[in-house]
């Protein structure tokens, strides 16, 4: 066996999967393009702002739709307690492969599925509320009739006083957020490729 392919195989004999993070992602547009938000992973400003009303101490379960090679995976798992969890749902399985393989984290339970089935997922995860639910799905290109079921399973999935935080770059989503949440806080991100918007949907 030569050396290229011994490392292309981990500890249990299994391929790992080849190239870096922004391959993946690459590759993901490609095949899922409907799916994938943009080719361009969001970047750190994005990040620490959508995240920034997030009460990490009192949180026990995040969900993440669409998180793709984890560039918000990795910053959720730095900030959530030791006894949290988080399920990262995509349908893509080469991202929720990924995800296992470079994280190899306890708290992360990375699921290939819908969105659509969040309630689905979580109980079968042992939940039946989340305290967030993050969502970068591209709504505005979802096929019909899926934008808004994703969106009253995550109101129905969310606990009282949760949210529903949101980065889009179309403001379209706020059209199937509005049906379901009352009080929606909007923000922009202008350092990212492209400019985000942003909503944080609450539960009250």
């Amino acid at each position: 066996m030569t050396a290229s392919s011994k490392e292309a195989r981990d500890e249990r004999g299994a391929k790992r999967p080849a190239g870096g993070p922004f391959i993946q992602f690459l590759r993901g547009f490609i095949k899922h393009p409907v799916m994938v938000g943009s080719v361009i992973p969001s970047s750190r400003a994005l990040i620490d702002k959508m995240l920034e009303p997030v009460d990490w101490e009192s949180t026990k379960l995040i969900v993440e739709y669409g998180p793709g090679v984890g560039t918000f995976t990795e910053h959720i798992l730095q900030r959530l307690p030791a006894d949290g969890k988080l399920i990262a749902i995509d349908t893509n399985p080469d991202f929720t492969d990924y995800l296992e393989r470079k994280f190899g984290d306890s708290r992360l339970i990375a699921v290939t599925g819908s969105a659509a089935d969040v309630r689905e997922i979580m109980a079968a995860a042992g939940f039946q509320k989340a305290d967030y639910i993050l969502s970068g799905l591209p709504f505005s290109t979802l096929p019909a009739g899926v934008g808004p079921k994703i969106v009253a399973e995550t109101a129905a999935a969310l606990r009282t006083g949760g949210a529903f935080l949101v980065y889009q770059f179309s403001p379209k989503v706020r059209d199937f957020i509005v049906p379901h949440f009352d009080r929606i806080d909007k923000g922009m991100e202008w350092k990212n490729i492209p400019p985000a918007q942003l909503f944080w949907a609450w539960k009250d």
